[in-house]
């Protein structure tokens, strides 16, 4: 990882005592899925899922991935999608280049897709906005792991999904042109990064 991204990852594997006991609970029942899977030696899909698969289903994708890999877990696969597609915000993606992610931006338009690179021995993430059935997300054998209410409430049953997991997070959105709006972004990377640092570091205990 580069240096302001390890730094960034340390800080917040340091803080797993912010995550309140409760929060905890729902965050163990996704490590003890991918724990499963993986002693089982099946294959460990996971597919993050919010309304428009803007902010927080992207970044939740992006830190699992991270996560995974910090912890040495090379058989994750991370996904995401929404109920609808629109495209990756620029704000979400603006505080993950904050916390150290190389990303490039190949493609322009409504809705541009992202090389986000964690690693430069592992390929980038091809980040974009897309229902949660488009490829390259799988459409059977996988957990759904809702990462907003709207979306939980809205999707009741997941197609093809083994598991479905429910991880909701408030929407930054609600900063957008505001002065709060950077440190908004930034706070919601720092709990995804968090969280899904905790969950990983579970499934190696």
């Amino acid at each position: 990882m580069a240096p302001v991204l390890t730094e960034y990852v340390r800080q917040r594997a340091e803080e797993f005592d912010q995550i309140s006991a409760d929060r905890k609970k729902h965050l163990d029942k996704l490590a003890n899925y991918v724990r499963s899977r993986i002693d089982s030696k099946l294959p460990t899909r996971l597919t993050f899922i919010c309304t428009h698969n803007s902010r927080r289903s992207q970044l939740a994708q992006i830190w699992a991935m991270t996560a995974a890999s910090h912890y040495g877990l090379p058989t994750v696969e991370t996904y995401s999608g929404g109920t609808e597609a629109t495209a990756f915000n620029p704000r979400a993606v603006g505080a993950l280049r904050r916390a150290g992610f190389e990303i490039s931006k190949p493609s322009d338009g409504n809705n541009p897709h992202y090389l986000v690179r964690f690693h430069r021995a592992a390929a980038p993430l091809e980040c974009f906005s897309k229902v949660y059935s488009q490829g390259p997300n799988p459409v059977m054998d996988f957990c759904a792991v809702m990462t907003c209410s709207q979306a939980d409430r809205n999707c009741p049953n997941v197609a093809g999904a083994i598991d479905r997991i429910a991880i909701p997070y408030d929407d930054p959105k609600v900063s957008d042109d505001t002065p709060q709006e950077s440190a908004k972004y930034d706070e919601r990377c720092r709990q995804i990064a968090r969280e899904m640092l905790y969950v990983f570091s579970r499934v190696v205990r």
